[in-house]
């Protein structure tokens, strides 16, 4: 549904911003597809006059003219236009300016050797009709220099809604205003429904004859009518929303559908013969469409039909023997009812789509006859002259309005929104519901998607937001379980499904080994009395055992990256250490046409994998520290660390492995692994968590900065990383190191470190000022460890 913004405003007195309205409309459930502003669009073309227009010396059809834009010297302008002339007023386009219909931005050029700096434009070149035979004529007294678009009215914004299948009312731009209207971004106007003194008889039958499909059939003569054009405010509103303007009388019926979404349609009385009835179609009969198809109809369908038979299909499209032209002299105005369902069975068996079906299968406003027809009859006789009869009103239309009883605690109860009664009150009634004393509530005739107090309760909380509801948990029913994971298995699920994500594959090893796969890690405390065979003895003192023999069969067979972890227990010699294993194997990625070679595992990998499943499972990441020491024999010195807080809480221990365990288990090429002992993770705070975080992301842009250190060769940047994101923990979200450098420019013994660090602002951008001073701590910080600002 399209409307501008000053139509709206015919309907709606008020003062509020068309952002607001745009808000407003969004607030209410009417979603806004789009907006469309001709003054952005169209805002750079000025009003002109043609000074004088000689013929081009290079070209027959082409003259070069002298334009004055009202600033400056006039511009010469190359133009083919065959109505092109001195004294001529018309639009201007300038060098920069777009031109929609060409989808070009203007420039200067030189045209068959004469240079043009400008454009005189076509309606059809500023996409504001087809008219391409010249350009546009403007009055002599247009203001020169002027912008066009504000001196013809045309900068009026289009506003598109999309209407849901329920909200019939909204049709028409008459029950959007009302809506917004109670969401108090104005006052609806009144609407005035005009009296129209019918001079005597209706000349012509008007009957029903389809209870069923057509229950209620109204409409009158207009006698000695004028079909021209329409009005230029008329014709101006309907291209604005897509229509293409017709003639007045149609454009009258579609002005009237789109204001009050109320379908009506016209017929040339001298083509009409007998009465004019609502009925049943025959079998097989055919109607020619105004769409120019011929459509067979059956025995369910609802026509209008004079007595040679059938002239359009009731509430679709009407038919084109019947239909109005610049000579109709005498017009029938028709304004029924159809039923919505009889109009969607019609519109799905013959696969025709049009405005008024659109409207009737939803159902009109079935109380709206009498106004509709009398509001058309007013504009025929002001836009085309001609004398009305009386009208023919045949049938009866339902009632269309229904009465429920209505508790206001039910707002709160189905909502969850606490509004006071008297404001409930007040938002219904503005939407055209009446309400006595002891809440009994009559619907309006426009309102067919109100069917119980609950519907009464939507209308109630889509007016005052659904935004403001609380978020507020459900009750738990009875027989619902509770949460029961404790700490330690949610870390273990978390775990397990990040490394699943993360391209792992699990692997469930023994958890008995042989002492001789133990001795390399330590020897096992625990020693079954009575082992199944003596190679499942020592209850395992490490995970990592049984991955490297999964690993060397996968090897074995011909598997060319290895990438395996378990979740298990390590058993020590106080306790039980729930622990996740991982060890890579082979090549990290297998060789192509890019590197000629692949690629094996090394630490930095293991490392990675350690610091993601340490994140998932919810250990402080950024407080981290990298240490060199590791299990003795286990990992191969100067490839290998631990993950630690602090100095004795480690966490994890990562690295290439040893070549003495290599080879004792009898494995080859490049292995890393790495253990994550799960239980020493800390608790967080708050205790068993099973929600995530709310997603909150930083309403301002982050700001990034890079800084060169000079440190220390043997001191590690893990150290200077910690240092540099302790140095202001309101604005530092993150630092990482992206290049270390040795050699030309760097002293000896000392090497140049780079970092990139994230400033995130919170409640307004940072000044110059206050980034120098971050800038300041952070190499402050830095200096506490031993490193200075490189040069």
């Amino acid at each position: 549904m399209k409307f501008t913004l000053s139509w709206l405003k015919e309907h709606l007195e008020t003062e509020a911003s068309l952002a607001a309205i745009l808000e407003g409309l969004t607030k209410v459930g009417l979603e806004v597809e789009g907006v469309e502003d001709p003054a952005e669009k169209l805002g750079a073309f000025r009003i002109a006059r043609v000074l004088s227009a000689a013929p081009h010396p290079q070209a027959d059809k082409l003259q070069v003219l002298s334009v004055d834009v009202g600033q400056g010297d006039p511009l010469q302008v190359v133009c083919g236009a065959p109505n092109a002339r001195a004294g001529l007023v018309g639009v201007l386009g300038q060098p920069g300016d777009y031109v929609p219909g060409l989808d070009v931005t203007l420039k200067i050029a030189a045209i068959r050797g004469v240079e043009s700096r400008g454009m005189m434009c076509s309606m059809r070149e500023l996409e504001l009709g087809e008219s391409h035979d010249g350009i546009i004529e403007l009055p002599a007294d247009a203001p020169i220099g002027q912008v066009y678009v504000d001196w013809a009215g045309l900068a009026d914004p289009v506003i598109d809604v999309a209407i849901t299948p329920n909200r019939q009312d909204c049709m028409g731009l008459r029950g959007i205003a009302r809506d917004l209207a109670a969401a108090g971004l104005g006052t609806l106007k009144s609407l005035n429904i005009p009296t129209i003194q019918g001079q005597g008889e209706c000349p012509i039958e008007i009957r029903t004859d389809d209870p069923e499909g057509c229950p209620a059939f109204f409409g009158r003569v207009v006698k000695g009518v004028v079909n021209g054009d329409s009005p230029d405010w008329l014709a101006r509103r309907l291209k604005a929303v897509g229509q293409r303007p017709i003639s007045a009388l149609v454009d009258i019926t579609n002005y009237v559908m789109l204001d009050h979404g109320r379908p009506l349609h016209v017929y040339d009385l001298a083509k009409l013969t007998g009465p004019l009835v609502a009925r049943k179609a025959k079998p097989g009969e055919q109607v020619l469409a105004l769409n120019e198809k011929t459509y067979t109809l059956d025995e369910t369908m609802t026509v209008i039909a004079d007595a040679e038979g059938a002239d359009d299909i009731g509430g679709i499209m009407g038919g084109e023997k019947s239909g109005v032209t610049g000579a109709t002299r005498d017009v029938l105005i028709e304004c029924a009812y159809f039923t919505p369902e009889s109009i969607a069975r019609t519109g799905q068996k013959l696969g025709v789509t049009s405005d008024a079906r659109s409207r009737f299968e939803r159902g009109v406003d079935p109380q709206f006859l009498g106004p509709g027809l009398a509001i058309a009859t007013k504009l025929v006789m002001d836009i085309c002259g001609g004398t009305p009869t009386q009208a023919v009103e045949a049938g009866t239309p339902p009632s269309g309005t229904k009465a429920l009883r209505y508790d206001p605690a039910l707002t709160e109860k189905l909502a969850g929104l606490a509004v006071e009664a008297d404001r409930q009150r007040t938002i219904l009634a503005s939407l055209g519901f009446g309400i006595d004393a002891v809440w009994n509530v009559s619907v309006p005739s426009w309102r067919r998607d109100i069917d119980g107090p609950a519907d009464l309760v939507e209308e109630v909380v889509r007016i005052i937001g659904i935004d403001n509801i609380p978020s507020t948990p459900l009750p738990r029913g009875e027989g619902v379980a509770r949460p029961t994971a404790t700490q330690a298995q949610m870390i273990e699920r978390r775990a397990r499904r990040t490394a699943a994500a993360r391209g792992l594959n699990e692997a469930v090893t023994w958890s008995f080994i042989s002492e001789a796969e133990a001795a390399p890690f330590g020897g096992g405390e625990w020693t079954l009395a009575n082992p199944i065979s003596e190679d499942l003895k020592v209850m395992r003192p490490s995970l990592l055992p049984g991955l490297i023999a999964a690993a060397r069969r996968n090897a074995d067979r011909g598997a060319g990256s290895i990438r395996l972890f378990e979740i298990g227990r390590r058993y020590l010699a106080d306790r039980e250490s729930l622990t996740l294993g991982l060890i890579l194997a082979g090549d990290r990625l297998q060789r192509d046409w890019r590197t000629g070679r692949a690629q094996p595992f090394d630490a930095y990998d293991a490392k990675a994998e350690a610091v993601a499943l340490l994140a998932a499972a919810g250990a402080p990441a950024d407080r981290l520290q990298l240490f060199e020491t590791v299990s003795e024999g286990v990992y191969h010195p100067g490839r290998s660390g631990s993950l630690r807080l602090g100095a004795k809480t480690v966490l994890a221990e990562f690295g290439e492995l040893h070549p003495a365990i290599a080879r004792a288990f009898d494995i080859e090429g490049s292995v890393v692994a790495a253990e994550i002992f799960l239980d020493a993770i800390p608790a967080r705070r708050g205790g068993n968590d099973h929600m995530r975080d709310a997603y909150a992301p930083p309403a301002l842009q982050a700001v990034r900065r890079d800084f060169a250190f000079l440190i220390a060769a043997d001191k590690p940047g893990d150290e200077l990383l910690r240092a540099v994101r302790g140095a202001d923990k309101a604005a530092i979200v993150d630092a990482k190191l992206f290049d270390i450098f040795v050699g030309q420019g760097v002293a000896e013994g000392e090497k140049s470190v780079a970092i990139e660090v994230v400033l995130q602002p919170s409640e307004k951008s940072f000044t110059d000022a206050e980034l120098q001073a971050i800038s300041e701590k952070i190499v402050a910080a830095a200096a506490k460890v031993g490193a200075r600002l490189r040069g």
